[in-house]
């Protein structure tokens, strides 16, 4: 285990309409991040009530996470802000979990060493 490495990250999750992923991720790159994953979810919020010809559709959304150091989460999440538009209402949002452990990220060390 890395116990060194357990606090020193935030995971960003980013929940944008589909097709704006890769432009979010893109800039998170530009800002210090080191890539992302896009899951694919539908939306259920108050912006999300639309139909066609009668039938309701669940517009299809894209849910990025990103792992962040902890000294970049500020700059990755006004990135993030500016290239999903997420300041207008109905273009997503994007929110900081904190990680409490982290695996996987041993490349990490050879940088902190």
């Amino acid at each position: 285990m890395i116990e060194h490495l357990n606090l020193t990250h935030k995971l960003l999750v980013t929940i944008v309409k589909k097709g704006v992923a890769s432009k979010v991720v893109k800039a998170t790159k530009e800002a210090g991040a080191e890539g992302g994953t896009i899951l694919f979810g539908r939306g259920t919020g108050i912006h999300e009530k639309k139909k066609f010809l009668g039938i309701s559709v669940e517009p299809e959304k894209e849910v990025i996470l990103t792992l962040v150091p902890k000294d970049k989460v500020d700059l990755i999440l006004e990135a993030v802000e500016k290239a999903g538009k997420l300041d207008k209402p109905g273009n997503g949002i994007g929110f900081i979990v904190d990680v409490k452990r982290v695996a996987g990220i041993v490349h990490l060390l050879k940088l902190q060493n």
